[in-house]
Formats: C-alpha cells, structure tokens, sequence
C-alpha cells in the first residue's frame, strides 16, 4: 500500500470510529430522598466510549422547563464498563418541581440521546 493512501486513510478511521460510538443514553434513574430534603440520584448511562476523543462526559438533572437542577461530571473515559452508573447526592430540588429529566452528553454529539423523565418521590 502506498504511503499517500495509507496517509488518507488514517483520518479516514477516526473519524469511523469516533462516529461509531453514537450519542450518550441515559438507561436508568434511581431517585430517593434524603434526611435533608434534598434528592440523591443514581443514573445509569450507555455510551460506546473510544477513548479520550469520545466518551460520555456528563450527565445533567432539569426540570420541565429546561432549567439544569445538577450536573454530574465524568472525568475519564468508560471503555469496557458499559452500561456504567453513577450517582450525584443531595441535589436541592424546589417543592413545586413535580418531575425531572436526566440526559448525557457525549464529547461529539453533544445532548441527543435517549433522555428518562420520572416524578419525583
């Protein structure tokens, strides 16, 4: 093989694979309140992580008007552990919020993937 074609091929397979990974889901919500009043969720989210380049790298609470409630940060990629959970404790919800949405975001594609939207407890 040529080194011209072995030049142009390379990017070529990243940008494959990184697209193969797809959007983040969000797959599971487990939510229960606590001795403050405050909610502690644990979120389970599948995303076919890469590596660096691409993996999930948040996920976020909102109420229904789109307002972000908590955001759980992911710090490394989470290749080989899928689906993966993760939990945010004593998340301060207002009284008059009856239901939530949890969604992940991935490095590439941003929001878009499967979102879960439960009542509260």
């Amino acid at each position: 093989m040529s080194k011209l074609l072995i030049c142009l091929l390379i990017p070529l397979f990243f940008i494959a694979t990184t697209l193969i990974a797809g959007e983040a889901d969000v797959v599971g919500v487990k939510i229960s309140k606590n001795k403050s009043d405050a909610y502690d969720f644990d979120v389970s989210v599948f995303h076919e992580d890469t590596g660096w380049e691409h993996y999930a790298n948040k996920w976020e609470i909102l109420d229904e008007k789109g307002n972000v409630l908590g955001t759980r940060v992911l710090h490394h990629p989470h290749v080989g552990e899928q689906p993966f959970e993760r939990e945010l404790l004593k998340v301060q919800i207002k009284s008059d919020v009856t239901h939530v949405i949890v969604r992940a975001h991935d490095l590439i594609h941003k929001y878009g993937g499967k979102t879960i939207k439960m009542k509260l407890p």
